[in-house]
């Protein structure tokens, strides 16, 4: 067995021993484009699960185009993982800047990080897992979305009107997340919405577009969303509607007031603009 130089106990840990920096193997073929070309395609990749974080995916620096890289000075530090290097991505005519990062020397406490590198998502241009492409980060095994259809009467209120009445809404179900009510349109007072040019990807669901709400002199900012061309795995929401559950005034389902989720970002008197 080839043992791994490492940098020794990690700070971090020894502060926070129940901090979490795990790598687990994916069984996908993944690849990442820059600028036409493939600068990095493994079926050995690893997704790494830290701590308050989103996965990543670290791939075999073996599996990463060498001739495309530049190393740079950039460096970082991270006191769980260890010291990182970086390097710039050149095809063509276009450069991206310490896309690329490494812990080459990584702590005792994370040796398996030692030869892998990865990536800044939007640094480069496009990511697949297999043939399909996928946006935002990746996508946690561990996580599961269902989106169920209920007979339930859900009501929205916003600004002391009623704006969505339906019996017909889907729930959708997220790991970690409020759960969020998708109303058919004809079942929502468009008169009042009007659509906007913010737009937000999700990797499990696609890119959402948004409307505001005009309603007493007052305009609630991109308080609906809607995904008109959802991803393969949740058809189900396509062109419904949803409101932000912690920024309209309540939300009923069959009657019962849904308690408003506290979620990070959103719970801002600021999203709601005074005329």
């Amino acid at each position: 067995m080839v043992e791994t130089a490492t940098a020794g106990k990690s700070p971090g840990f020894a502060k926070a021993p129940d901090y979490d920096v795990h790598l687990e193997p994916s069984p996908r073929r993944l690849r990442v484009m820059f600028n036409g070309e493939t600068v990095a395609d493994s079926i050995r990749a690893v997704l790494m699960y830290e701590s308050r974080q989103i996965p990543v995916y670290y791939f075999p620096m073996e599996d990463i185009r060498a001739d495309l890289l530049a190393p740079t000075d950039n460096t970082s530090f991270c006191p769980f993982k260890g010291h990182a290097s970086y390097w710039s991505v050149t095809v063509g005519d276009r450069t991206a800047e310490n896309a690329l990062w490494s812990y080459q020397t990584p702590y005792d406490e994370v040796p398996e990080l030692a030869g892998y590198g990865a990536f800044y998502w939007n640094r480069v241009d496009q990511w697949f897992e297999e043939d399909e492409e996928i946006f935002v980060h990746p996508r946690d095994p561990y996580k599961r979305i269902d989106a169920l259809p209920s007979s339930r009467a859900v009501k929205v209120i916003l600004g002391g009107e009623t704006v969505a009445e339906s019996t017909r809404a889907f729930f959708l179900f997220e790991t970690g997340l409020p759960t969020r009510y998708y109303i058919p349109a004809e079942d929502v007072r468009m008169d009042l919405l009007t659509p906007g040019d913010k737009r937000t990807a999700c990797p499990y669901k696609g890119e959402a577009v948004y409307w505001s709400a005009a309603i007493g002199g007052e305009t609630y900012e991109d308080i609906v969303w809607s995904y008109p061309e959802p991803v393969a795995e949740c058809p189900r929401i396509g062109n419904l509607m949803c409101f932000y559950n912690e920024n309209v005034d309540s939300i009923f389902v069959d009657g019962a007031l849904v308690e408003k989720p506290e979620t990070r970002g959103l719970n801002r008197p600021e999203l709601r603009r005074r005329q």
